[in-house]
């Protein structure tokens, strides 16, 4: 979503910002800028289109300072325009970049008119500027101090004062901000990749923290005032830009990177230990007796895989939620409660929330299942998982799905062999099928051609439902939601079951019905449920293992799946799904890496 990149130097740092946006380009953006400090004033230059046109301005007109912020908008507050993309101006004194959503912003907005503040924008964030540029007495610090104070919300900011022009002062609560820190430099940004290439040292700022960087200094105070030393962490250099090599898009570069990303992502070890999920792990999970899932979007579906798992691996009861929705319901807390949060970036702002709510409820024993070691989910969390399913730059989630589905295929063996329902034996089998599992991935990628003939059919659709049942459900779910999100069809999907309680009156030769068709205990019944969309006139495309005796005829197209996998058939399962969707996006002429009105990382409710 909204990135921050920020900077005090010697030097000219608007190279340094343009650079820090690009590499935050993959979360997803309406409008970008750059604002610095020159000649005593503060100078901006704002696009509407992509951070090359913004780079572009730059050039044109010189735009250079040693000062200065930057940032992408995703917008909440305001249409995607001009005037109101960041950075925002006080009375041409003050320059600020918000992620976030303020709350209380219209009785801020009305009491700071009635001090002569004009508005000229319809964002939320124009509330920050004047009311941060009304309590300044000389001291920026002090003023964003004060003014954080009076703001409900969630917001990670970064303010410049034309009277104080070797000074960024920024604040956080409730979206992640960072600060670099160099030789003589120093930096801020919503996200350590922002400043791959000028440091590796960063603070990672807690909650309500606000930070003053200067040339040569940081300093970073509380919430309540106090000056603290937060720990500097070392965080290695990402690589340069990320290529496509002979892919057109990063979608499908993704699709195909994840039988590495799962062998990766796979404990070297040849048994399931509680260590796998840190030092604590042995101890909380011979205290629990049941989990609570809490994450969102894909991630959701992933949970609701896990569920399958873990009530059928380590016969332990699981609850998975929608993390959005937990916080704002009565519940009732277990002590003896796991909580389990998925997020691929960390920094998923409901997914956050949730975990305080229940860690505010007096669930002591957390664990998050996350891409990134650095991030908040991950600090916040008792234990941990790390996937490895490296940088996901197109917003439709593929490889961090999957690699989160094998850490959480870990986890269910792990409870497993703990609670005593899985021997040595069944332990070596589920380590064998976990390393099989990149070559038996590999034979589905080359189901593509196939999969690419379908699209052609499925882009001049509008329409689709996607079946699946037990384990295969949430695949179908997920498969459902990657045809929405790039290829812009309404695509629903059900439990196979329920199609005779509503979705069969939908069904049409208009409307193409999905089905994941793996040879498990249900297929059976799945079969009848098939047979309830032909005698409708639906259209059926069916991804069925070897072995179904499923075979294309009229109204019936099946692409054959190289293998039965058991219960780790979803992951091959969801592959040819992606597929799907991505081609069909293709087919269609949509933005596949950076869907309408989507974002990557989402971190504000």
């Amino acid at each position: 979503m909204c990135g921050i990149v920020g900077a005090v130097a010697q030097r000219n740092i608007v190279p340094v910002l343009i650079e820090g946006l690009r590499r935050l380009e993959y979360r997803g953006y309406d409008s970008c800028g750059v604002a610095v400090l020159a000649g005593g004033e503060p100078h901006r230059a704002r696009s509407v289109a992509r951070v090359a046109d913004l780079d572009e301005q730059v050039r044109e007109t010189h735009l250079e300072g040693v000062t200065g912020i930057a940032h992408t908008r995703w917008a909440t507050h305001g249409a995607p325009v001009t005037n109101n993309a960041h950075p925002i101006f006080s009375r041409n004194a003050l320059a600020l970049v918000h992620n976030g959503i303020i709350e209380n912003y219209e009785s801020l907005r009305e009491t700071l008119r009635g001090k002569g503040y004009e508005f000229v924008s319809q964002t939320d964030t124009e509330v920050i500027a004047h009311l941060i540029h009304s309590l300044y007495r000389g001291d920026l610090f002090a003023a964003v101090r004060e003014a954080v104070q009076q703001l409900h919300g969630a917001y990670a900011i970064a303010v410049e004062h034309k009277d104080q022009p070797n000074t960024v002062v920024g604040a956080r609560q409730g979206s992640p901000l960072v600060v670099g820190l160099g030789e003589g430099e120093n930096f801020l940004a919503s996200d350590a990749l922002a400043l791959a290439g000028s440091t590796e040292r960063f603070i990672f700022l807690e909650e309500g923290d606000v930070c003053e960087l200067t040339l040569e200094r940081v300093r970073v105070a509380d919430r309540d005032g106090n000056d603290v030393q937060r720990e500097v962490r070392t965080v290695a250099a990402y690589g340069g830009a990320v290529e496509l090599g002979p892919y057109r898009h990063f979608m499908q570069k993704e699709i195909f990177e994840q039988p590495r990303a799962i062998s990766d992502t796979i404990p070297q070890a040849d048994s399931f230990d509680a260590s796998l999920f840190g030092d604590a792990a042995a101890k909380a999970f011979g205290e629990i007796d049941n989990l609570l899932i809490l994450a969102c979007g894909t991630s959701y579906y992933s949970g609701l895989t896990a569920k399958y798992w873990l009530e059928s691996i380590a016969k332990i009861p699981t609850q998975v939620e929608i993390a959005s929705e937990y916080r704002y319901r009565d519940s009732v807390p277990n002590p003896k409660s796991l909580v389990v949060v998925i997020s691929q970036s960390g920094e998923t702002a409901d997914t956050l929330a949730a975990l305080k709510h229940a860690q505010s409820l007096g669930h002591k024993h957390t664990l998050s299942v996350c891409n990134v070691g650095t991030s908040a989910m991950v600090r916040l969390t008792e234990l941990s998982f790390l996937t490895h399913a490296g940088r996901e730059i197109g917003v439709a989630s593929t490889k961090a799905f999957t690699t989160q589905l094998v850490a959480l295929f870990v986890l269910a063996a792990t409870l497993g062999k703990l609670r005593g329902h899985v021997d040595a034996s069944l332990e070596a089998d589920y380590v064998r099928q976990l390393r099989h599992l990149p070559a038996a991935l590999n034979s589905v990628l080359a189901l593509e051609p196939q999969i690419i003939a379908w699209s052609e059919d499925f882009s001049r659709k509008e329409n689709a439902l996607f079946l699946g049942r037990g384990l295969h459900y949430p695949i179908a779910l997920e498969g459902a939601l990657k045809l929405k999100e790039i290829s812009y069809i309404h695509a629903e999907a059900y439990p196979a079951g329920e199609l005779k309680h509503g979705p069969l009156a939908l069904v049409t030769e208009a409307m193409p019905v999905v089905t994941v068709a793996p040879n498990d205990a249900l297929l059976e019944k799945l079969k009848s449920n098939m047979q309830e969309v032909r005698a409708r006139g639906g259209e059926l495309y069916v991804f069925a293992d070897s072995d179904t005796r499923i075979v294309s005829e009229e109204g019936l197209h099946v692409i054959r799946m190289p293998e039965h996998y058991g219960l780790l058939s979803p992951i091959l399962h969801v592959v040819p799904l992606q597929l799907l969707a991505y081609h069909t996006a293709c087919s269609r002429g949509t933005d596949v890496d950076k869907p309408r009105n989507l974002a990557k990382s989402v971190t504000v409710e």
